[in-house]
């Protein structure tokens, strides 16, 4: 089971949080078109070809001039769990990508308790599968499902990976992966916002991702390719790996910062609970 009882009712109480409104079809979520609708918004002056079903008489009565009403149109949005489950996600206590399915169930539910059409991208290496959006309660179960049957498996390409990936509507987009892809993470992110989507990144990490992996002599194995090398772990590497890292850590967080993306990263020690509850209400992504 990928959420406990008590865990889903604490998520009743929230939404997923857009922080630019999207055009999409009629449903819940605020839109900036302007038309007819079921919330006034304001008037403008009468231009040719405007309805004049919407003119004020009344506002016309007293100025003697032409206004329309506006109205302020309720529209959902699309929100898209995409899932790294390359092989580096098997990494972790708990792994990665079990952690991310949780946090991908969690917001899924949110979404969908809120009105939203929800659907789940998983990339796994070169290929994705896909969960179009659905809207009601009764497709938590089908999302459930369908991160329960994902396995890492494939090396990291996420830009390759993500090029299959073509929304119908524009949407937010929720990014819960390791980023460890050696050809950058920065065109995978780059592509999601070319296509229009809102992104939002969830950085996730394992304790074993961070630290250095031990000291002597050692053979280190890689998670995606299974290619091993033997190195001997001494000062000097320990800090080469800590500067990398380091570096990779911060390189990360600037990308996001200087193109507006909502940015935050979490160890699977972390539970899964506090992240959504606490971090990511601070972040803007649930209220």
């Amino acid at each position: 089971m990928l959420l406990e009882p008590a865990f889903l009712e604490r998520l009743e109480r929230l939404r997923l949080v857009a922080r630019r409104r999207t055009r999409g079809n009629a449903g819940e979520r605020r839109s900036r078109a302007l038309g007819r609708g079921v919330e006034f918004s304001d008037y403008r002056a009468y231009q040719v070809g405007d309805d004049w079903r919407y003119v004020d008489w009344s506002i016309y009565a007293r100025l003697d001039r032409l206004f329309v009403k506006l109205f302020e149109e309720e529209e959902d949005t699309d929100i898209h769990l995409l899932v790294d489950a390359s092989g580096s996600m098997a990494v972790g206590s708990p792994p990665k990508l079990e952690y991310a399915k949780q946090l991908a169930a969690a917001l899924g539910y949110v979404g969908l308790a809120g009105g939203d059409r929800v659907g789940a991208v998983i990339l796994h290496g070169t290929r994705l599968d896909l969960l179009p959006p659905r809207r009601g309660r009764a497709h938590a179960h089908h999302l459930f499902r369908f991160l329960e049957s994902q396995r890492p498996e494939g090396p990291t390409r996420l830009e390759e990976a993500v090029r299959g990936f073509a929304p119908r509507h524009r949407g937010l987009v929720v990014v819960a992966s390791d980023l460890l892809d050696p050809r950058g993470f920065q065109g995978f992110l780059d592509r999601l916002r070319h296509a229009g989507l809102e992104v939002f990144v969830v950085h996730l990490l394992a304790e074993e991702d961070l630290r250095p992996p031990g000291w002597g002599d050692l053979k280190l194995v890689d998670a995606e390719t299974g290619e091993s090398v033997e190195v001997s772990m001494d000062g000097s590497l320990v800090r080469e790996f800590t500067a990398r890292r380091d570096a990779f850590l911060e390189g990360v967080r600037e990308y996001c910062s200087r193109r507006g993306i909502p940015y935050v990263r979490a160890t699977t020690a972390f539970p899964v609970e506090d992240l959504v509850l606490r971090y990511l209400r601070r972040a803007g992504l649930v209220g």
